[in-house]
């Protein structure tokens, strides 16, 4: 692979990572429990999604 597009693969995983953590991060703050569970789903997916993509880096 290129650096360029290290470069992207890297800034895709600090975008997933982000994203997982700002939905955790609301999620502990909402009331709504509803909110709260969807947020936490959202969080976990998120966390799942960057393991599949960081393993196939690997391969």
């Amino acid at each position: 692979m290129s650096p360029k597009e290290l470069l992207y693969i890297e800034d895709a995983l600090s975008h997933m990572q982000e994203s997982k953590k700002c939905c955790s991060d609301f999620s502990n703050q909402v009331q709504d429990s509803s909110l709260r569970n969807l947020l936490q789903d959202i969080s976990a997916k998120q966390n799942e999604m960057f393991t599949k993509f960081y393993s196939l880096l690997g391969t």
